[in-house]
């Protein structure tokens, strides 16, 4: 996972777009995509960038959470809809975050390295007990049905 006590100088976040990355930067927030996937950052007040919004596959222009439900993982958005994550997506992220960390600088470690980290885990199928309907526990619901 990524240290966001992290800081970056202005410049290191300038040199982004010079390696590919599609960056975006309004009153302090800069947004950072390549390959479907994403990251945001905001300026603090000794003038350096901290990320804020960890590396996260983009749908429809918006960052998503990725869910492991234990036979699946999902793209969760921030609406609560589910979409399950392709094979692509995860490669795409994973791609996405290494390029963005050999870009800043910032070490990989070896547990890491080693496959896609789910911002949530939930899928204790146990009756009665906190994750035996993920959806519930995660707060998703179908298109169309009222929050």
């Amino acid at each position: 996972m990524w240290n966001v006590d992290e800081r970056f100088e202005k410049k290191t976040m300038d040199s982004l777009a010079a390696l590919g990355f599609a960056v975006g930067s309004t009153r302090g927030v800069v947004r950072v995509e390549k390959y479907g996937s994403g990251a945001e950052f905001r300026q603090v007040p000794d003038g350096h960038f901290q990320m804020t919004i960890m590396p996260a596959i983009m749908l429809h222009g918006q960052f998503t959470r990725l869910w492991d439900a234990g036979y699946q993982k999902f793209l969760l958005t921030t609406e609560g809809v589910k979409v399950p994550a392709l094979a692509e997506h995860l490669a795409n992220l994973r791609k996405f975050n290494e390029e963005m960390r050999t870009a800043l600088g910032v070490p990989t470690f070896y547990n890491e390295a080693l496959g896609s980290v789910s911002q949530v885990s939930v899928y204790d199928r146990v009756k009665g007990r906190p994750g035996d309907v993920p959806d519930e526990t995660v707060g998703v619901h179908t298109p169309g049905s009222a929050h």
